[in-house]
């Protein structure tokens, strides 16, 4: 589980639609400029990247958010499908789960795997990979009607 500050950190990367932050930015929008809200974030910024959820970038005090770092943000009904060109399971994966996204207010990302050695390193024999917010759901094939399942249990009450 990340800390409150850790999370505001990752997400900052999203609400500035940035690939790469600085130490600056990070200070005045997550912290603050006191000595010790500087000092909480030059020591999340630590953590995260010791885990792997940020990464140092070009030099200096620049920071990029993993993939990692991303699927940490991941909400129950986000589908993060890890694919890569030309991948014939990958097709019929994604023609499965096109339809349920609609259906159940679920988004989907799409990351090509061999656009990150990471990737490609951890998931290469095992596209297409499917998370179902934070969990992996599926590695080579996809159950349409488990994820059906899955979705429908995380739909939001009233829906």
């Amino acid at each position: 589980m990340e800390s409150k500050i850790g999370l505001r950190i990752l997400s900052t990367f999203d609400q500035l639609e940035r690939d790469s932050l600085d130490l600056h930015s990070l200070f005045e929008l997550v912290g603050g400029n006191p000595p010790a809200e500087r000092e909480a974030v030059l020591d999340a910024v630590t953590d995260l990247v010791q885990r792997g959820l940020l990464s140092e970038d070009g030099g200096g005090d620049f920071y990029r958010r993993t993939e990692d770092g991303r699927l940490a943000l991941a909400g129950p009904r986000e589908i993060t499908f890890y694919t890569r060109e030309g991948c014939h399971l990958c097709e019929v994966a994604k023609a499965a789960i096109t339809p349920l996204l609609s259906e159940f207010g679920a988004k989907l990302r799409e990351v090509d795997i061999d656009s990150d050695p990471v990737l490609v390193a951890r998931y290469n024999d095992d596209v297409p990979v499917v998370f179902l917010g934070q969990e992996l759901f599926a590695q080579h094939r996809l159950d349409s009607d488990l994820l059906r399942s899955r979705l429908e249990r995380r739909r939001p009450p009233g829906r």
